[in-house]
């Protein structure tokens, strides 16, 4: 994607009354808070600013891919779709934070380039025992896996990613998804779809000892770029309904399981 594309050419731009405008030198995409944005609805994007390795202060960190307007693009999304009342804008939680206990639906992006701390995997463990649910999207081939289980692993030393399958509840809360097809980035989308070597798309899970789902796994997809381009007609349709279909069900599952 071109630099004006991928929002490097609207940064300085941006009004420094945005709610979140410390960070915006941090995100990949960027753009101005809606007139409503102070108003506060009964659920909230919660969007994960975790650390990297790779967070070079150069162009964007990994937390901040497709931020932030993949995440209002879904957000305007899911009050169109549901009767949720949704804040207008997303929380960023920083990974540091105690505030994190106060948002119970998390997103992360990349995850397969976090790198955590001891009481940063500590303070997650807590916020799964606690109940909260976490999305973790757009990372891809077996090294990067493998760097996520690490960090889950941290966390939890048994947790346990497995395959979805189509049965699944989360899969049938609001959309029925049993024929699920890969959400491709917008940067592979007219190709071949496969993305820095992750070639088979996954829909993995995490659950607790209920059973109950609390980690959402996309993997080898990137449905972060299906609601960042959800206005872009170079992206196809049928892609972003899919990622936002996802996302609806995931938020859904959440709040009533």
């Amino acid at each position: 994607m071109a630099a004006a594309q991928r929002g490097f050419g609207r940064r300085m731009s941006l009004s420094a009354g945005n709610r979140w405008s410390q960070y915006e030198y941090e995100m990949q995409d960027p753009v101005d808070d809606p007139p409503d944005a102070a108003r506060r609805g009964e659920w909230t994007f919660g969007r994960l600013r975790y650390r990297s390795p790779l967070d070079t202060g150069r162009f964007y960190s990994r937390w901040g891919i497709d931020a932030n307007k993949g995440d209002r693009s879904f957000i305007t999304a899911l009050s169109r779709l549901t009767r949720i009342d949704v804040s207008p804008i997303e929380t960023i939680i920083d990974i540091d934070s105690d505030d994190i206990f106060n948002w119970p639906w998390l997103f992360a992006v990349s995850a397969g380039d976090w790198e955590l701390s001891t009481p940063q995997a500590a303070r997650l463990r807590k916020y799964f025992d606690r109940g909260g649910f976490l999305f973790v999207d757009d990372f891809h081939n077996p090294r990067e896996w493998a760097s996520f289980m690490r960090g889950i692993h941290q966390i939890d030393p048994t947790a346990e990613a497995i395959d979805s399958v189509d049965s699944d509840v989360p899969f049938h809360v609001v959309f029925d998804m049993t024929n699920r097809i890969r959400v491709p980035g917008a940067n592979v989308v007219h190709g071949n779809q496969i993305e820095r070597g992750g070639v088979s798309p996954a829909w993995r899970t995490i659950n607790d000892s209920k059973g109950r789902m609390r980690v959402a796994i996309s993997f080898n997809q990137d449905v972060g770029d299906a609601w960042e381009f959800a206005d872009d007609p170079n992206y196809p349709e049928k892609y972003t309904t899919e990622g936002i279909r996802l996302g609806v069900n995931y938020v859904t599952y959440a709040m009533t399981h």
